[in-house]
């Protein structure tokens, strides 16, 4: 059966002129940057760059039909991913290193990232996947309003690291129809010493909060495709399976046992920790099995892996 959505979407924001005007006030905010908690204060609007190195425009890598994501995601025609150049979280083991960290791509203008929207809406693409999206909000929230007068209505995907500001994420209430946070860390020592992130469990925890208070679980139509909700990823790290339980408990206890979590095993070393004594190693399988035996054991109900 069909489970309904009834919140307001981008498309009925952009009929009444809110999604334009958040567009506005959000790019104001890039004078003195503070979409995210590394609060860098430059002027981007000036092409200053703080931590995630972009300035005014958005830069992107590459966009694409999809088959590699959730199957709720993929569906028969892909997932319309758009990957975002540069990254507010950095992580050094980062499998896209030469995307987050190396700057590989090109930059777009608001009509430019609203013309691939729609080319990936006429592919059959299930959704838009904005991959990497935390420092660039408010060229994001442009470009859909260009795209929603020129008849964009698939769902659109957050696809982040779940390193958040909550009153960033607030203005994308109704924007966004999904959210798909990656809850990376718990311990602050990981994160800190993977992507300088010490305060990371803190962000995420009310970051992912603000989500599903947003978008509830994900909801899912008669043809298996997410239509709204929240889907949770978590990277299995190499000797570090207690980190990945404490995570599956807070999701289970804190936010729904109903939450779509894709538990991945798929952590290989790359970018600046192949050399590492604890990260310099793929992930053994009997932890990926430990881990998933523990999700079901505090009572999640939809786990993917």
């Amino acid at each position: 059966m069909e489970e309904k959505t009834n919140k307001l979407r981008y498309t009925d924001l952009y009929k009444t002129g809110v999604l334009q005007q958040r567009a506005v006030e959000m790019t104001k905010k890039l004078s003195n940057c503070n979409l995210c908690p590394r609060n860098c204060g430059v002027n981007r609007l000036e092409n200053e760059k703080g931590i995630c190195n972009t300035g005014r425009q958005a830069m992107v890598s590459s966009f694409s039909s999809h088959f590699g994501e959730e199957r709720p995601l993929v569906g028969r025609y892909g997932s319309g991913t758009i990957f975002f150049t540069n990254c507010n979280l950095l992580c050094s083991f980062c499998q896209n290193y030469d995307i987050s960290h190396l700057g590989r791509g090109v930059e777009v203008d608001d009509r430019q990232l609203a013309d691939m929207m729609i080319d990936l809406q006429e592919r059959g693409c299930h959704n838009i996947n904005l991959v990497t999206p935390s420092h660039v909000v408010p060229q994001i929230i442009s470009a859909l309003a260009v795209a929603a007068g020129e008849g964009l209505k698939v769902p659109v995907v957050f696809n982040t690291g779940a390193y958040d500001d909550p009153g960033t994420l607030k203005t994308l209430d109704g924007i966004i129809d999904i959210y798909m946070p990656d809850f990376k860390f718990w311990e602050g020592d990981l994160a800190n010493e993977t992507c300088k992130a010490s305060d990371y469990r803190k962000v995420a925890v009310r970051a992912i909060k603000e989500m599903h208070r947003q978008v509830g679980d994900l909801k899912i139509n008669n043809e298996g495709i997410a239509m709204q909700g929240l889907l949770v990823r978590h990277l299995v790290m190499p000797g570090y399976t207690e980190d990945t339980r404490k995570i599956l408990h807070h999701i289970a206890s804190t936010i729904s046992k109903n939450t779509y979590v894709n538990i991945m095993p798929q952590y290989y070393p790359c970018g600046e920790v192949t050399r590492s004594d604890k990260l310099g190693r793929t992930l053994r399988q009997y932890e990926h099995g430990m881990v998933i035996e523990y999700a079901q054991t505090v009572g999640l109900q939809r786990i993917d892996y």
